[in-house]
């Protein structure tokens, strides 16, 4: 998977194992991301719908929630990976960009990123192939990046991995259906299904996913957009519509206290860090007022994010700042009947110590 802020890769095992204790069939990540959530309810059976506004996300959950591999012609698709990944390459849109402008690429794979995208347009947009393809691509320009994971900037002197060659490789696609929305959650909410299962992980500051992730944005589009500043970002991240409503912290709370109050499900699952801008005692109380019958608040000491052992820069690379603390605590919120409750509950601490060896520390809150 592509790297990504606000990544839950350590605890997936234990919201996976939730999901069992209560026994859902179905379930909906409503802030997808790059859907390792999603897959992980799929891979355990549960029929998943992977929900986000990014378009990046939609690509990435048509192909490991929406597609089925039962039905892929996996010999079919590795020759056509095989095939892309001779493509010629050639300077282009993102090699002018994030290449010689910036410096999120260097320039041979820029080109090979250009070349391998625009015969993915021009051959496979609107057939079953097009989502895990550029899959492949996103995920292949992922590993020779130069950046600490978001797209806000980028390293000052070429990371190691920028160096190796783009290589296309098979996603690891998944057994099973699903089903992908695209859309503000605002809009999007009342549409999505009814389901065993919500799992709920909203922005938790100011930071925008669109601004974080805007090289994946223009990747997936192929709209070669005006941008500006050392980052080239697209224009239109400055716009009012490509903005949420959970990056304010004026508008946040009660955004997120309206979408726990219409979303259809017997259990919700909300994942936050204490760094928010809602308080646990707020966000329990959202959720009592939805309707659940119980809440439970379990904490996980959490690593923060590597920008934070950087410290703060200025623009030309200068250290200007002092690193505050490096870890933070992870809260996982649980509503429902008060038995499913206490069984995910039950479920995530046993997850956390595997063969005698505690994988992440949890404590009730």
């Amino acid at each position: 998977m592509i790297k990504y802020l606000g990544s839950k890769r350590l605890l997936v095992p234990t919201l996976g194992a939730m999901a069992d204790a209560v026994g859902a069939r179905t379930a909906v990540d409503l802030f997808s991301g790059t859907t390792r959530v999603a897959q992980e309810f799929k891979r355990r059976g549960l029929y998943t719908t992977a929900s986000d506004r990014a378009t990046y996300t939609g690509v990435l959950a048509g192909c490991y929630i929406a597609t089925d591999a039962r039905t892929t012609d996996r010999a079919k698709l590795a020759a056509i990976l095989a095939d892309l990944q001779g493509t010629t390459p050639a300077r282009g849109y993102v090699t002018a960009t994030f290449c010689e402008q910036a410096r999120y690429f260097q320039p041979k794979n820029g080109m090979r990123i250009d070349a391998i995208r625009q015969r993915i347009e021009d051959e496979y947009a609107g057939t079953g192939w097009y989502s895990i393809l550029l899959t492949s691509l996103m995920e292949a320009a992922d590993r020779v990046d130069s950046t600490t994971g978001i797209q806000m900037a980028y390293l000052k002197s070429w990371a190691r991995r920028s160096g190796r060659d783009l290589e296309l490789r098979l996603p690891a696609l998944l057994d099973g259906p699903g089903a992908v929305v695209v859309g503000d959650v605002m809009d999007t909410v009342d549409t999505l299904p009814a389901a065993d299962l919500y799992y709920v992980d909203p922005p938790y500051n100011q930071h925008r996913y669109y601004a974080n992730y805007h090289v994946w944005e223009t990747l997936v589009r192929w709209d070669e957009p005006e941008h500006y500043g050392v980052a080239c970002k697209r224009v239109d991240v400055r716009d009012e519509d490509t903005r949420s409503v959970f990056n304010s912290k004026r508008t946040m709370p009660a955004a997120l206290a309206e979408v726990l109050s219409r979303v259809r499900a017997e259990v919700v699952i909300v994942s936050y860090n204490d760094e928010s801008w809602i308080t646990a005692e707020d966000m329990e109380a959202s959720l009592r007022e939805a309707g659940h019958e119980e809440v439970a608040v379990l904490g996980f000491d959490s690593k923060r994010y590597v920008g934070a052992s950087i410290g703060i820069h200025s623009p030309t690379g200068q250290k200007v700042g002092t690193v505050s603390h490096l870890r933070n605590t992870e809260l996982v919120f649980i509503a429902g009947p008060r038995e499913r409750v206490e069984a995910a509950r039950m479920a995530a601490r046993a997850t956390t110590t595997i063969g005698g060896v505690r994988r992440n520390r949890v404590h009730t809150v």
